[in-house]
């Protein structure tokens, strides 16, 4: 039985990684599911996507389908549209999506409309912030996906709020910490750890890219102002997302302890995440990590759909006014930030719980058709 695995952005790459692997190791075993591994070009840089499949021994794809930049309706069309071709001169079994890129809302649209089943790994996150894009890819492929596989009981909760069966919702934990312990002995320093003079706990990492953070140079060069004056004249290492760096380009200048780098690799990423005295960000995923790293996370935003590591982690949401990080940042420096612990089932296994469920509901479904979405009941608003 042939599984499509659907990868195509930055954040889809950690968590692929472990059900390859999970499913390399079945096959080892005599398992009869196969995969096809679909890249949809959507993130297609060595930095945001070659290094990542070397560093985490993702096998080439078995398709690129080479979609490209573009404008979000532009990449959806043109991943539907090329993924329906592929579809339709070699079906697959059930295409596996992951996370909430607009390449996962894309295949899973498309796949459905062939009558071919689709599995959300990470399905049910919420924020309720309908002005992110991956709210609205989550929201659109959580309505018409078959099995749900949930990094959370929150997330459970999520979907059964809105009419979504309990039988096709398995909790299985997050595949993304699958990756991260796998890894945790090979990170390494980024070449410029000795040029910056770097040490284990004096700097601090930033991530940004959300469009109410950077797309407006004035409040983007404000909050800047306020990292450097926050962490107290301490390194701020920035590997600049692309986004970023078209509105960075604009500034006229920003504070010298903010330095600026490329995107790193999985590896080196990480090593610097786990090292650091503090995360800045407004990712979601990196608030993941630093959860499990017990490294202290401000998240400049108002919401969250991933609630647990404010609740269980070491997260805090801190809001996108700048006048709020200092005082979040006086009280990490006095050392009374929370400790924060992990999350139930972020233990390494999840792939392998994710692969041995879809034995048991494929290998149940060869003789009889998948559940239809009518059969699932899901609301149009799930």
């Amino acid at each position: 039985m042939l599984i499509d695995i659907i990868a195509g952005a930055r954040p889809n790459f950690m968590k692929i990684a472990p059900i390859i692997r999970a499913l390399k190791a079945r096959e080892a075993e005599g398992g009869i599911l196969r995969y096809r591994l679909v890249h949809t070009g959507q993130h297609y840089d060595a930095k945001m996507s070659g290094d990542f499949f070397e560093q985490l021994g993702i096998p080439l794809p078995n398709v690129n389908l080479e979609v490209g930049s573009g404008t979000q309706a532009e990449q959806t069309g043109g991943i539907m549209i090329r993924y329906e071709a592929l579809l339709l001169e070699k079906p697959s079994d059930l295409c596996l999506v992951v996370g909430d890129v607009t390449s996962t809302m894309a295949c899973a649209i498309t796949a459905q409309k062939l009558h071919i089943p689709v599995a959300h790994v990470e399905a049910g996150i919420r924020s309720g912030d309908w002005s992110m894009p991956e709210e609205i890819n989550r929201m659109v492929t959580d309505s018409i996906t078959n099995w749900f596989f949930t990094t959370t009981v929150e997330a459970d909760c999520n979907l059964l709020k809105v009419g979504i069966p309990d039988d096709r919702i398995f909790f299985v934990g997050n595949t993304m910490i699958d990756t991260l312990l796998a890894n945790q002995d090979r990170l390494r320093a980024p070449d410029f750890w000795q040029d910056l003079n770097l040490n284990g706990k004096d700097y601090f990492v930033v991530t940004l890219h959300r469009p109410a953070n950077v797309d407006e140079g004035t409040s983007f060069s404000k909050l800047l102002s306020a990292i450097a004056v926050g962490t107290r004249g301490l390194p701020v290492i920035f590997p600049v997302h692309p986004r970023t760096a078209k509105t960075l380009r604009e500034l006229r200048g920003f504070p010298s302890s903010i330095k600026l780098v490329d995107p790193q690799p999985y590896l080196e990423f990480n090593y610097m995440v786990k090292n650091a005295l503090g995360v800045i960000t407004d990712s979601g995923g990196i608030t993941e990590e630093t959860t499990v790293m017990g490294v202290p996370c401000l998240t400049l935003r108002d919401t969250t759909e991933r609630p647990e590591t404010v609740t269980v982690g070491t997260n805090e949401l801190i809001g996108t006014d700048p006048a709020k990080l200092t005082p979040a940042l006086d009280r990490l420096f006095a050392g009374e930030w929370k400790k924060g612990a992990i999350p139930e089932k972020w233990d390494g296994n999840a792939a392998v719980r994710i692969i041995a469920q879809l034995e048991t509901l494929l290998i149940g479904t060869t003789e009889q058709s998948a559940p239809l979405m009518t059969d699932i009941n899901t609301p149009a608003n799930a």
